[in-house]
């Protein structure tokens, strides 16, 4: 499995594969036409309090995905989900959020490895 991770923002390639809204919101500014997402899976995005509580403030990053990675592990309808969307070929884990290395997207790839999906 290759996961990709990519600002929506960012043109579509072919090389991105599934591409994969991984986010609660839709992403400011963006028209469904030009965001080329496959699929949007809002129940995989943490939670709105921890969302609020992180704010994308890195000194909260590691606290950050050990409290996302318990919300996932109480989230096996939207994990499966995910994984029966990406297959066995390549993804790509769509976010919003400008911080390219705190984000729910990045946590969630590491989420995913570590899971070995």
């Amino acid at each position: 499995m290759h996961i990709h991770v990519k600002r929506v923002y960012e043109s579509a390639q072919s090389s991105d594969g599934k591409r994969i809204l991984v986010d609660r919101l839709w992403p400011r500014g963006l028209s469904k036409e030009k965001a080329h997402v496959d699929h949007w899976i809002r129940e995989i995005a943490p939670s709105d309090a921890l969302r609020k509580w992180f704010g994308h403030d890195p000194e909260r990053w590691p606290s950050f995905r050990e409290r996302y990675f318990r919300e996932l592990d109480t989230a096996p309808e939207a994990l499966a989900e995910l994984r029966q969307i990406m297959g066995s070929g390549r993804a790509t884990l769509l976010y919003a959020a400008k911080d390219e290395l705190h984000n729910n997207a990045v946590a969630l790839r590491s989420y995913l490895e570590k899971e070995g999906t």
